[in-house]
């Protein structure tokens, strides 16, 4: 994994969002502020601006320009937490691109977002989605599983994880307003959560299976 990658992910995950912008504006009308995914679209299409950039660095010096590109450019509370995320992967970011580096590093990203939210499992939002995955990528991780088998077993950890936030009680955000209200709606960053992994994991069995090919 290298700068070029990052910027294929995250094409990959703007491509995806985009098809399911309006259902996951609809979820968050229901439940929240109504702009989480045009917040997240805005962030990655600034990356468009710095993607030469990106592919031209190593992963961790890359995911360092996006984190700091999401800031400047991404609004709400979005645009931080974002930032964390990268910024955790950035510095955790290995040497050689193993399975064993990447989880720690998606860990120490996903670790960095959560003290920044101040939130984890359980509270009706991306984390239920984020905490599962990078606990499951490391469990596989250490039963020595296959790249095929984790690239197929995360998006249906991020499955799961979205799906079991209807019926959660929101404990964070607008949604929290509504108390028992809250219930019976699928939190909107779970969703996009769940979106983004499936198409980035997508993307890296691609080029994976293009690049034994060749």
């Amino acid at each position: 994994m290298n700068g070029k990658l990052v910027v294929e992910c995250c094409d990959a995950a703007a491509t995806a969002l985009a098809i399911h912008t309006d259902e996951i504006a609809d979820l968050d009308q229901q439940i929240g502020d109504g702009d989480h995914v045009y917040n997240l679209l805005r962030g990655l299409d600034a990356l468009t601006a710095i993607c030469d950039q990106m592919a031209a660095v190593d992963l961790g010096p890359a995911l360092q320009l996006a984190a700091n590109k999401v800031l400047s450019t991404v609004g709400g509370s979005s645009g931080p937490l974002l930032a964390s995320l990268l910024l955790g992967m950035a510095r955790a970011a290995p040497l050689e691109p193993q399975a064993d580096g990447i989880a720690k590093m998606l860990a120490a990203g996903v670790a960095a977002m959560q003290h920044r939210g101040k939130t984890g499992k359980g509270s009706k939002t991306m984390m239920d989605v984020l905490i599962p995955v990078t606990e499951r990528f490391q469990a596989l991780v250490a039963a020595k599983a296959s790249t095929e088998e984790i690239l197929r077993e995360l998006p249906a950890e991020a499955e799961r994880g979205m799906l079991a936030t209807r019926d959660m009680l929101a404990l964070k955000g607008r949604a929290s307003f509504l108390g028992e209200r809250s219930r019976g709606h699928v939190d909107p960053g779970a969703r996009s959560s769940q979106v983004i992994i499936a198409a980035i994991c997508a993307q890296l069995d691609e080029s994976r299976t293009h690049g034994a090919s060749r």
